[in-house]
């Protein structure tokens, strides 16, 4: 149920994004290249950036079956096997989000700053950062999270230090 939860918060901002990027007057009126889509691809594929959509098949998948089997349990069997075959009936349309992202990348960048961006990746820095991006990311959001209980707790202490002074007891 937890990945649930965690999906629905993540599939959300990532669908009203790429929506709105999608639809924005600067992303229909310019048509990248061929050579600048193949370009972004192979950036996409070098450093991942799909591996964030990997669940989004999957659990729209689940999500569905999920309201059916809170209406009625007894079709879990039936599910099961529905969710399996969509999983497979489904699995090439990721190439949609793959090629929206290599369209995002070369509406964004021209095509020798695509391609100087992939020789970057290329390199033994660009690898590395490629490796350690995802950890720097999840240690930085880490501490985000610490660091706002923190001051969450200081600003409901003053609130509540000034509320007390104007002689609210709470």
């Amino acid at each position: 149920m937890k990945f649930v939860e965690v999906f629905k918060g993540a599939v959300r901002p990532v669908a009203v994004v790429m929506t709105l990027i999608a639809v924005t007057p600067a992303a229909l009126a310019q048509q990248p290249s061929a050579a600048a889509m193949a370009t972004a691809k192979e950036i996409i594929k070098v450093t991942g950036a799909t591996m964030l959509f990997d669940p989004l098949i999957p659990g729209v998948i689940a999500q569905a079956k999920n309201l059916f089997l809170q209406q009625d349990p007894s079709l879990s069997k039936d599910l099961n096997e529905i969710a399996s075959k969509l999983r497979t009936d489904l699995a090439p349309r990721f190439d949609e989000l793959t090629n929206e992202v290599a369209k995002l990348y070369a509406t964004h960048f021209t095509e020798k700053e695509l391609k100087d961006v992939l020789a970057f990746y290329n390199t033994p820095v660009g690898m590395k950062l490629i490796t350690e991006q995802p950890k720097i990311g999840e240690e930085g959001l880490k501490f985000a999270q610490e660091w706002a209980n923190n001051l969450t707790d200081q600003v409901i202490a003053k609130m509540r230090d000034e509320l007390k002074k104007r002689g609210h007891a709470l």
